[in-house]
Parts: structure tokens; sequence; C-alpha cells
């Protein structure tokens, strides 16, 4: 939830840099205004993501089990491979 929140809060101030670069013609400014919301869209999925597999893990942990211990397999197969 906190991560959530803070992708949340980045989008907004990203936001206003943006208007802000904008009203100012300052292109370097509304550039990273554009930035800092696309992190802060990033930082929200993330939290999501987070979220679900908290859930998931509570909800279900012998299958979160199984499902780490799948892709743990997997990275160590690709990692071999080098």
């Amino acid at each position: 939830m906190l991560e959530q929140a803070e992708g949340t809060m980045q989008n907004i101030a990203g936001r206003v840099q943006d208007a802000f670069g904008a009203a100012t013609g300052d292109a370097g400014t509304q550039l990273e205004g554009k930035a800092r919301q696309v992190a802060g869209r990033a930082q929200q999925r993330y939290g999501e993501v987070i979220d679900q597999v908290r859930e998931s893990a509570v909800t279900n942990p012998l299958g979160t089990l199984a499902v780490v211990a799948g892709v743990g397999f997997f990275l160590g197969a690709l990692w071999a491979r080098r």
C-alpha cells in the first residue's frame, strides 16, 4: 500500500512539474515532469503487484511456495547456461 501511495504522489508531482514547465516554457522542466509521471505510474503498478503477491501468499501459501520454487529453478537453469 505504501508503494502505491508513493507512486501516486510522484505522479501528481510530475503533473505539477509538467504544467509548470509548460507555463514557463521550460522544456527541461516539462520533460522531467513527464519522466516523473512515468516513474510514479510504474511505482503504483509495482505496489499493486506486491499487494497481490502478499494476498496470494496469505490465502494460498503452498501454491505461492510452488511458484517461487519454479521461478528459482528457471532462473538457476538460465544462469547455469552461461
